[in-house]
Formats: structure tokens, sequence, C-alpha cells
């Protein structure tokens, strides 16, 4: 056991990368807060882990793309008197639609869930991890991140956003002992594309650009503990964005519009 009873609070917790996560979370000594919509699901998974490696797991369910949604989950912390010294921003969604077609909901709930509750979790969290001068933060980004704008037109720009808010976070509070690491996957084997209706356009993919979603979240954990800001697991997932990055933006634009379905 490495942690002292330190306490990993991990969204999205139900399945894939977040699921992951408490599996490693839980085999190094961290008691979890497991939050997500599907409670049977975290409850199971709780139990189960609780049992494997005698840690409490709470679970909790908590709907992140109401804006209230955070804010509840906050009081129920306090509630319980858990302290989070861990937090792992992974609640995610995305949708391959037209701008002008899709209703604003949809699109709400994605910056939702993903800009607004990512970042007032990190802020309602962060200065009892001052405080305490301990503190661990993965914001789950993607390579999306470093792409040509294309389909779920919101999702690269989502993306970007988590990657950059991630290393300004650090820049502030390192010096407090408090370490973020934006972790940027490409093509992991979870359901996500199943839930989103991506998986026949994803399946399209060779087999070698694919990780596990616990390869994927073990280099994330390696990073935030090692203090780097950014993570991109992976030797196809480097190569990928490391031929990117120097592209111009007209011809970015260019690619992003040859691969966009919706043109």
């Amino acid at each position: 056991m490495i942690t002292g009873g330190k306490t990993a609070l991990v969204t999205g917790a139900s399945a894939g990368i977040g699921e992951a996560f408490a599996r490693l979370l839980a085999s190094q000594g961290f008691n979890l807060v497991l939050v997500a919509r599907r409670v049977e699901r975290l409850e199971a998974l709780a139990t189960q882990l609780a049992a494997d490696h005698n840690i409490g797991c709470t679970p909790l369910a908590a709907d992140l793309a109401d804006p209230k949604g955070v804010r509840a989950l906050v009081r129920d912390l306090k509630k319980r008197k858990l302290d989070v010294d861990v937090l792992i921003n992974n609640a995610g969604m995305s949708g391959s639609y037209k701008f002008a077609d899709v209703q604003w909901t949809e699109l709400a709930a994605e910056i939702q869930v993903m800009i607004t509750s990512l970042t007032e979790l990190a802020h309602a969290l962060v200065p009892g991890m001052k405080e305490r001068g301990y503190g661990r933060i993965v914001n789950v980004s993607s390579i999306a991140a470093y792409a040509p704008p294309a389909a779920s037109l919101l999702y690269t720009g989502i993306k970007s956003y988590v990657l950059h808010v991630s290393q300004s976070m650090d820049m502030e509070l390192k010096p407090h002992g408090v370490h973020v690491t934006a972790l940027c996957p490409g093509f992991t084997r979870t359901e996500f594309h199943d839930v989103m209706g991506t998986r026949q356009a994803a399946s399209q993919f060779p087999d070698f650009v694919w990780q596990d979603a616990a390869d994927v979240v073990r280099e994330g954990f390696d990073a935030v503990m090692a203090g780097k800001p950014v993570c991109v697991p992976g030797w196809v997932n480097r190569l990928t964005v490391a031929g990117i990055r120097p592209l111009p933006e007209a011809l970015r634009y260019q690619l992003g519009l040859r691969m966009n379905p919706f043109k």
C-alpha cells in the first residue's frame, strides 16, 4: 500500500477508462468514491473492489449533465466527510450530428459534462488538496485535442480545452503539491463507441491503433504520479500527435474538411 488512507474520486466509473482507473487505484490501496449515473453497476463494482482490496468504496449516483450535479455531489462528499486526494475527471459523451440540426439540449449536455462539470469539480476539490499539500488530478482529454476539426463538431474543441486548462492548473498548483495531467488517449477498447453510436465507423480502423483501457490508465496514472502535465499513451498515438502538430492551420482545416462526413 502506498497511499496512507488517501481517497480517489472517479467520474464515469461504471465502465471503460473510468472503471479501469477504479480497478488500478484500488489495487494501489486508495479508498474510492465512484461516480456515474448507473448506480447498479457502481454498487456491484464497489462491492467487488472493497472485498478484493480491503478498501473503503463509496458509490454515488450523479448526473454531471445536470447544471446542479457537481454542487449536489460536493454536498454529498461533505456530508459523508470524504476528503478527496485524487480526482479522475473521466465522465464524457459525444455524438455525430450537424450543428444546425441537433437540439441545443444535446450540445449543452456535452459542454456541461466535459467542460463545466470537469472544471467545477476540480475547483471545488483543489482547496482541500492545497491545504493538505497533496493532490493528483487526471483530466481525460483525447488525441482529438490535436486533430483537425471533423465529425462530432464540439468534441475536438472540448478536448482541446481540457488539454490546455489541465496544463494551466498544473502550472499553478504544482508548487502546492498538486499534480494535474491531461490524459490524451486515442482509440480505446471500451463501450464508448457503442453508447454514442459510432461503433461501425470506429471498427474500420486497424487493430494496431487500438489500446486496452487498462494500458491507457496505467500510463496516465504513472504520468500524474510523476508530475507530467500531458500523457499521450501508446506509440501509435504519440506518432500521430507528432505528425499533426507541425501542420499549418490551413492544411489542418483542409484535412478536417475532407474527413467530415457532413460536408
